[in-house]
């Protein structure tokens, strides 16, 4: 199914690195030279279990810092799920970390892979809820004025471009009508060239590759996923805050809402984070993530921002959607989702949120996407009881 096939990643090649005790992030974006590239799609088992817990001692990128106020969980009452069948599906799938937390209280946490709660994993395009999120701070704050504003309002280099006359809200909606091929298999794709295309000095690279596309479709006519949406949606706060996203994630979110540990965004050859990939964050405050969605965002963005979000603009034949860079299920449930099994996973009516961390053997795998649904749909019986 569409909504179960991860979409979009952006990362830099490196050679993989023990495992190893975890290691505070790099404080700026000039603590390592980069070349961009997809390698990461590409990495082996071992690479990817060394590596994804340790992005940001391969990668340059920003802090996004922890509250001196941690919001602490208070131990719930267990999830009555089966030992043998929690530790069957974690090492099924290759994951690492899976917290339940149903009314503010965790219900079921576990790690494994040489994970912790005191570490941090990539989320790879789990950050473009993230992003979306800070779009919505962004109008809150007054930086941005409306959804329905055009993108080249803020970004006027786009004008006269195929993004002349998209709207703030169908990039989120992935519906600007701009072609775009996302084929990871395809050295040719637009997701590989956006990565090596040559930027003119003093250009935002993702600005600079997205205005030569052609378009397709009328804008809100046809949704096609691309990740160089989700980077050029960062770019836009980016531009419309006078920050980086990781300084406005920290202010907006992380010290707001009191997240525990400090989190890492990779950002590209220009220093601009990475809208539409790679922030690096404990399993809790994913968790916390998801908590602040789903009790409504008060102070974070304006009032009804997640109701509005996390619905369906873009229906899918099998019950699913896509929102505002959120993925949409049945019975009202939405998530954040990235390559490899990264997943957020909020179930409003019950009040639950499931986090989990991962290595696929596959970036995607429809089997495995299944798999989880299917546990996902255990988890939340099982809070029912």
């Amino acid at each position: 199914m569409r909504w179960t096939t991860l979409l979009g990643a952006l990362a830099l090649g490196a050679t993989a690195l023990p495992v190893a005790a975890q290691v505070a992030a790099r404080p700026d974006s000039s603590a390592k030279p980069q070349q961009i590239s997809a390698d990461v799609l590409f990495w082996t088992q071992e690479q990817r279990d060394a590596n994804f817990p340790h992005m940001e001692t391969l990668f340059s990128g920003h802090v996004v810092h922890a509250s001196p106020h941690p919001r602490l969980f208070l131990r719930g009452r267990p999830l009555p799920l089966v030992e043998s069948d929690i530790d069957a599906f974690m090492d099924g799938q290759n994951v690492a970390g899976l917290i339940v937390v149903q009314d503010g209280r965790i219900r079921l946490e576990r790690y494994k892979r040489g994970y912790s709660r005191f570490g941090r994993w990539t989320s790879f395009s789990v950050a473009k809820s993230v992003t979306s999120t800070l779009l919505g701070a962004a109008i809150l704050d007054g930086y941005i004025k409306s959804v329905k504003d055009p993108v080249t309002r803020y970004i006027p280099e786009l004008v006269g471009s195929a993004y002349d006359g998209v709207t703030i809200a169908q990039l989120l909606t992935m519906t600007s009508g701009v072609k775009w091929n996302e084929d990871y298999a395809d050295p040719k794709s637009d997701l590989a060239q956006i990565l090596v295309h040559p930027a003119p000095a003093g250009t935002d690279p993702t600005v600079a590759y997205l205005r030569t596309l052609p378009r397709e479709a009328a804008p809100g006519g046809k949704w096609v996923y691309k990740t160089g949406e989700s980077n050029l949606v960062g770019v836009l706060v980016a531009r419309a805050t006078h920050r980086t996203l990781a300084d406005y994630l920290t202010q907006k979110v992380w010290k707001k809402y009191g997240m525990e540990r400090d989190a890492f965004w990779l950002s590209d050859s220009s220093g601009q984070d990475i809208g539409g990939c790679c922030l690096s964050a404990s399993l809790r405050d994913y968790a916390r993530f998801g908590q602040v969605v789903l009790e409504g965002g008060a102070g974070i963005v304006p009032d009804g921002w997640f109701d509005d979000a996390t619905r369906p603009h873009v229906p899918f034949a099998d019950g699913a959607g896509y929102g505002y860079h959120w993925w949409t299920y049945p019975e009202g449930r939405f998530g954040a989702v990235g390559i490899f099994g990264q997943n957020i996973l909020v179930d409003p009516k019950h009040h639950i949120v499931i986090a989990m961390s991962a290595d696929w053997p596959k970036a995607s795998d429809p089997e495995l996407s299944a798999q989880r649904a299917a546990f996902e749909a255990k988890v939340i019986e099982a809070g029912l009881k």
